[in-house]
């Protein structure tokens, strides 16, 4: 049997179009450091039939590897590494905030 790694549950906002991440609180929030980090696979599943229930706000919800850091949860793959940072044709938003 494979050992579950951490994750987190994100998705898109319906709206904006945004990636989100779901918080041990239910909010959906645009920072993966407050995102839930789930370290528990029955847990996990919960949290993304959750998520997949909110399609009024959310759209393709899944849950993503992280890891637990200082700040709380880091993506592990550079799939969700590009995520986090949000549209790379242009500075705005997220990427106009990181410079």
């Amino acid at each position: 049997m494979a050992r579950f790694t951490p994750k987190v549950v994100t998705a898109n906002a319906l709206l904006e179009g945004d990636v989100v991440y779901l918080t041990a609180d239910d909010r959906w929030t645009r920072r993966h450091e407050d995102a839930e980090l789930i370290e528990d696979e029955a847990h996990a599943q919960l949290r993304l039939l959750h998520a997949m229930s909110q399609g009024n706000v959310v759209v393709g919800a899944y849950l993503a590897d992280a890891k637990a850091g200082e700040n709380g949860p880091e993506p592990t793959h550079f799939r969700e590494v590009f995520r986090t940072r949000g549209p790379s044709n242009y500075l705005h938003g997220k990427q106009a905030e990181l410079n």
